[in-house]
């Protein structure tokens, strides 16, 4: 019963929202099933609450390497949480001005929106802007011109990365569109328009054949999971 009423109620509701989609009639059974899929996300989202205080407080509790951070983690965790959960400093909805929690969590000025503008989206940015000194380090030591596609790669990303900059526009800047009017081609190889020109052409063609990839590789895995043979979402038990 363990294993056979999961695999059950995964291909049920699998077959459900694909006969919710194409067949008209059925629409209501993926709503349905839509309303229970944000029921379990809600209980997941408690479960993961619940294990990230469990591994940080044990961690802060054992002393453990970095134990100062997972503190942050906890306090910032627990801060949010209050906040977001009391509506804090949210004014009533102008709907129901006697319940005072009637306002939006989320209303512009309000703590939560604070938390949110000036400490997580600051971090956020942060974090992608050192990521981005890692990707660049990783590409200098993959793109080694051994053969015709890596070369291409890697003049590609050259081109990509000095396009972006104002180095780059200034070292094509003598190619002026009013001197070379007759010539318009020209105007393609500032490295500013070849940029643009790359990633709108074969950017987008490599993207879409990567989703089309993408998009094959879920078919068959989920044909997998409905049909029971992948079984890797119940644990490796």
């Amino acid at each position: 019963m363990k294993r056979t009423v999961p695999l059950l109620i995964t291909a049920a509701s699998g077959f459900v929202l694909i006969g919710a989609y194409f067949v008209p009639h059925t629409q209501s059974w993926g709503e349905l099933a839509a309303i229970w899929f944000d029921i379990l996300a809600a209980v997941a989202f408690i479960l993961g609450g619940g294990n990230l205080l469990k591994t940080h407080l044990k961690k802060m509790s054992d002393r453990g390497a970095g134990w100062g951070y997972s503190g942050i983690v906890v306090a910032s965790f627990l801060i949010t949480l209050g906040v977001g959960l009391g509506k804090v400093g949210v004014d009533p909805s102008p709907q129901f001005p006697d319940y005072a929690w009637s306002g939006q969590y989320r209303q512009l000025g309000s703590p939560f929106w604070y938390l949110y503008q000036y400490a997580f989206a600051p971090l956020t940015a942060t974090t992608f802007a050192l990521l981005a000194f890692y990707v660049a380090s990783a590409s200098f030591r993959a793109f080694r011109a051994k053969n015709l596609e890596a070369s291409l790669l890697l003049g590609t990303a050259f081109i990509i990365l000095l396009g972006r900059t104002f180095a780059g526009v200034a070292l094509t800047s003598w190619i002026d569109p009013s001197v070379w009017s007759g010539f318009r081609y020209f105007t393609g190889l500032r490295l500013e328009n070849l940029t643009v020109y790359i990633m709108s052409v074969f950017n987008t063609a490599g993207n879409r054949a990567i989703m089309i990839g993408i998009a094959l590789g879920i078919v068959s895995t989920s044909i997998k999971v409905l049909l029971g043979i992948d079984r890797s979402y119940m644990g490796k038990d």
